[in-house]
């Protein structure tokens, strides 16, 4: 294994480095557990290590969704603009539970509260609604990456945010047209924007928009989208 230099990063960052992810297969079915650090290492993800994710897209009732910009401590893809919120089930018997996909959204009310300081008596289980999930791939830098099968989860609820800010740089809810735009411009290369955001906006979200309030007919359990 390689030897990484992470003098720059603060000791929360490192802490997690050592939290157990979920490995799995790419049909999502689980085969192991390691580090976060090896499962975000570009050498480990080369050789196809694989690990289980969830992304959070958190709407308010005026139908605006939740985006913030990763804090400049994360190891993989600092200062980034991405979804409401983005981690990782543990290998727990709490969040490895896959009925109802009841471990995800566990893990999920876990981060909720760790990045963006929302209590978890605020968000029950039955808030969150799994949508379906997607398999991505995506280098941070020239050592450390993602590869995940990763559980989509929305939200739509009026929340109180409070950041931490060793997870989350600041926050703002956008329209729609607000974060094409916000999409446009990391296009252009003006802000950074973490790739699976795009991936996230253009097959699904921008789909679903119009349909917040019977957006259940978009639910796709068994089926992992490849990108």
């Amino acid at each position: 294994m390689s030897q990484v230099n992470l003098d720059w990063a603060d000791e929360r960052q490192l802490q997690c480095l050592n939290e157990r992810l979920i490995v799995v297969d790419e049909n999502d079915e689980v085969i192991g557990a390691d580090t976060k650090r090896n499962c975000h290492l570009n050498e480990n993800i080369e050789k196809g290590l694989l690990h289980r994710a969830f992304s959070v897209v958190l709407f308010n009732t005026e139908n605006k969704v939740l985006i913030q910009q990763r804090s400049d401590c994360k190891v993989t893809f600092p200062g980034y603009f991405t979804e409401s919120c983005c981690s990782h089930p543990l290998y727990n018997p709490l969040e490895l539970e896959e009925q109802d996909a009841i471990g995800i959204r566990r893990a999920a009310q876990r981060r909720l509260q760790a990045e963006l300081g929302i209590p978890p008596e605020q968000i029950s289980l039955e808030d969150i609604l799994v949508m379906t999930k997607y398999h991505h791939k995506a280098r941070s830098d020239r050592i450390w990456g993602e590869h995940e099968i990763c559980y989509l989860l929305l939200i739509r609820k009026n929340l109180p945010v409070n950041p931490d800010p060793s997870e989350t740089r600041r926050f703002c809810y956008m329209t729609k047209e607000e974060l094409q735009e916000l999409l446009e411009r990391g296009a252009r290369e003006e802000v950074k924007v973490a790739p699976w955001l795009r991936v996230i906006a253009e097959k699904f979200l921008y789909k679903w928009w119009a349909h917040l309030d019977e957006v259940t007919q978009f639910v796709e359990l068994n089926k992992i989208v490849r990108v």
